[in-house]
């Protein structure tokens, strides 16, 4: 396993139900790591596991929701306990009985690897750097991976059945892939220019009540975001987002003029008296990048790709971790029928389970006018629809769960086209509140 981040986690607790011994390689000291890693450069920032996630990280790791959930991981109910807003008005609140766990990476990433470090059969390679892979002769199976001690040393071979890369947005597998006659690996990309900006503090009033999360979603109207989420106790964090080269300030006073600029109070009101908890963070996305294996001619046995390595989405709609823990699965599926795995089987599995994720993440970048991609007529109606849907779910709670559950990747995007979805938005009065373009989260069959 090649990375130990949450793709690498989930993928090798996957692993270690069908290999005699599973090693996870990792340039970073990741066993018992408390705080954000450097390896993980948007660690600093607030995360979410998404309703779909949490009950696919449940499946793959039985018990880990009510471990973290006695350690006081928050978590909430998706419609009933967060906050959405949307061109300054609140979705209606619906209880929808879908949990999302959220607050800090590293707490987060810390419980799934403590029940990986409990298996009898795992192993942790820490401050080591990947070489490269190691191939038979013919260059048509993966045979294993060549490691050396971060700050030099000798150089190892690491021999495997199957190689696993969960090394992120950095993987070298398209490099070394074509460097064995495979050819070079296509990829599908929508760049967005997002920066995030990331501050701790410490409240002095009651934010939250009996939410987890506020979350003023950024759309093409007002193109400024925030995630402000409760760590525990008195402590939150806050997410500032702009897009298209738009920078959130990260020094105080800019930090809370621009909270102070967002369509919705809720968020400069919680901070304007809060108490700064350290120095502000910030990290630049500058596309999100669909890598894809499943169609190359040819591949070599012995090796899969997971995680942001395979597909890493524009990370204010929070796949990330849901679609790891989906990979996961999908690798679960493809090692557990006994016979020889096959990458393009996985892959192609992988790609189709990718799908929604990807669409929704699409087809909400591209509702922005200023972000450069193919616009079908299909996405632009499905833009034009969701602008009236979430207009109409401020007032109507059916459709606000309907429209919760697709972006929590429960359901699927096609579900608010169904005909009692789409007769309620029909009857509702929308007066084009400025949503023309097209809010943040969108829907479409774009790949």
């Amino acid at each position: 396993m090649l990375g130990a981040s949450i793709a690498g986690l989930f993928s090798a607790h996957v692993l270690a139900r069908s290999h005699s011994r599973v090693v996870l390689v990792d340039r970073d000291e990741v066993v018992g790591a408390k705080r954000p890693r450097r390896g993980v450069p948007q660690g600093h920032h607030v995360h979410g596991l998404l309703a779909s996630g949490q009950l696919m990280a449940e499946d793959l790791v039985p018990g880990l929701t009510q471990q973290m959930l006695d350690a006081g991981v928050p978590m909430g109910d998706l419609g009933g306990q967060l906050r959405w807003s949307f061109n300054g008005r609140r979705l209606a609140s619906t209880r929808t009985g879908l949990v999302v766990v959220g607050g800090d990476r590293a707490v987060l990433e810390g419980h799934v690897r403590s029940r990986v470090e409990h298996l009898p059969n795992t192993e942790f390679r820490q401050a080591t750097d990947i070489v490269a892979l190691v191939h038979d002769e013919a260059h048509g199976r993966v045979t294993g991976v060549r490691v050396q001690p971060r700050g030099g040393g000798s150089e190892e071979v690491l021999s495997a059945d199957l190689v696993v890369d969960a090394t992120g947005r950095g993987s070298r597998t398209p490099v070394w892939l074509e460097s064995m006659g495979y050819g070079r690996v296509s990829s599908d990309s929508v760049k967005i220019g997002l920066t995030y900006t990331t501050r701790r503090f410490r409240l002095r009033n009651d934010a939250f009540g009996n939410d987890v999360s506020v979350n003023p979603v950024a759309t093409p109207r007002h193109p400024r975001g925030a995630f402000l989420t409760t760590l525990g106790g008195d402590r939150c964090g806050v997410s500032l987002t702009g897009v298209l080269g738009e920078t959130p300030p990260s020094d105080l006073a800019g930090f809370l003029e621009y909270t102070r600029s967002l369509p919705v109070p809720d968020v400069y009101e919680a901070l304007r008296d809060a108490e700064p908890l350290g120095d502000a963070i910030s990290f630049r996305f500058p596309a999100s990048v669909r890598r894809r294996y499943e169609r190359l001619r040819r591949l070599p046995t012995g090796l899969a790709v997971v995680g942001d390595a395979l597909c890493t989405f524009n990370p204010v709609y929070g796949q990330g971790m849901t679609m790891a823990a989906l990979q996961a699965r999908v690798l679960r599926d493809q090692i557990g029928d006994g016979t020889e795995f096959s990458p393009r089987s996985y892959f192609r599995a992988a790609s189709r389970a990718l799908e929604p994720a990807w669409s929704i993440a699409v087809g909400g970048d591209l509702a922005f006018p200023e972000v450069q991609g193919r616009r079908t007529p299909l996405i632009r109606f499905v833009n034009a629809y969701l602008d009236r849907l979430r207009h109409a779910a401020h007032d109507d709670p059916r459709l606000a769960e309907a429209f919760l559950r697709v972006i929590g990747l429960v359901d699927a995007p096609e579900r608010l086209l169904a005909p009692g979805v789409a007769l309620r938005v029909l009857r509702s009065t929308y007066g084009g509140s400025g949503e023309r373009a097209g809010a943040r989260t969108g829907v479409s069959r774009a790949g």
